[in-house]
């Protein structure tokens, strides 16, 4: 889809209070008549417009006849964030009274500038609008990794009582979002120091170039932010899967318990259905007699193997050995004092 926005910067004038000269092209979620329009009536090169649909192509800038660059968006999925994002290139192409920006998918930042939610951004100029871009870009990146630390804090919170392995595939796609973010900004900020040194792309006032130092410091907290993030998350999971196999443990052992406390009825219920003559085998309530031993028995050999009374048992036995170990020491100091009373 193809359109043309010119109310964008229609209120932007420049220092000599004319209006801009340029229009922005807005092309998103290419398809075959877009191609066709965009090499047919733009003159947009095939090649470029290749190297914007693949979306593993890093940022860059180049210059043909027309300067080209390649920045790396984050996506707008339906306009709502889902915890596995990923990000797309954007390639723009800067000619005289015009910029054209070629994205297959849809990105917040697009969006954000079409709907005029930018602040304190250079939009008087080619340039200036190139590094809004950017810039919008960066701090989108910083709220989309500040959401992403948010939703593994929430996954982080099923941790203690976790048997399954939902969150660890949750905290999987978390993390594959992390490696997109780190790899994009990673390539933005390649272009990012490419734009300060070469001569075909220049900066028109001092505003523009604060403003693209700006955006270099938003860049990199980008990066220390994914990487902090990401560190986090790795012991995040090792720790998710030691406790995902600790409760297995616990699940198991209680089984174990309960399966050992049935061997008891189950041993008496089999003694008294052997073929042999036994006690009180002729009488008419036995039964009765029999369900109360298997229940008491059962109930006997739970408490018996229970964690309580186990950790009870465990816990006077240390005491116990630590009392006998502190009345030894005792002994053995009042021996030396008496002997140091003689000598």
């Amino acid at each position: 889809m193809i359109t043309i926005r010119d109310d964008l910067v229609s209120n932007f004038t420049r220092g000599d209070g004319q209006r801009v000269d340029y229009r922005w092209v807005d092309v998103r979620q290419l398809d075959r008549e877009d191609v066709s329009i965009l090499s047919e009536e733009y003159g947009v090169n095939s090649e470029f417009l290749a190297d914007v649909m693949d979306p593993d192509e890093q940022s860059r800038i180049e210059k043909d006849d027309d300067v080209q660059l390649i920045v790396r968006l984050p996506v707008l999925a339906d306009d709502t964030i889902s915890p596995a994002q990923s990000t797309v290139p954007l390639g723009i192409i800067l000619r005289a009274g015009l910029v054209i920006t070629i994205c297959q998918d849809d990105s917040i930042v697009l969006e954000d500038l079409a709907k005029n939610r930018y602040r304190q951004c250079p939009l008087s100029t080619k340039e200036g609008f190139i590094l809004s871009i950017v810039g919008r870009a960066a701090m989108v990146f910083i709220r989309l990794l500040k959401y992403t630390n948010r939703l593994k804090t929430q996954v982080e919170e099923k941790l203690h009582t976790s048997i399954k392995n939902a969150e660890l595939i949750e905290l999987l796609d978390i993390q594959k979002t992390l490696v997109y973010y780190t790899t994009s900004l990673t390539s933005n900020e390649g272009l990012l120091e490419k734009l300060v040194k070469i001569p075909y792309f220049s900066l028109n006032n001092e505003d523009e170039k604060d403003f693209l130092d700006d955006i270099i410091i938003d860049n990199k907290q980008a990066i220390e932010m994914a990487n902090i993030y990401a560190n986090i998350l790795t012991g995040t999971m090792d720790a998710f899967a030691s406790v995902i196999s600790n409760n297995m443990n616990l699940i198991m052992k209680r089984l174990t318990v309960i399966s050992i406390a049935l061997m008891l009825p189950t041993f008496l219920t089999s003694f008294y259905g052997m073929n042999v003559s036994l006690p009180m085998m002729h009488a008419p309530f036995a039964w009765l007699f029999l369900l109360g031993s298997c229940l008491l028995t059962a109930v006997a050999g739970a408490w018996f193997l229970s964690d309580k009374r186990n950790h009870r048992i465990f816990e006077d036995k240390s005491a116990r050995k630590a009392r006998q170990k502190a009345s030894k020491a005792r002994k053995k100091r009042v021996k030396e004092l008496s002997e140091e009373k003689r000598a």
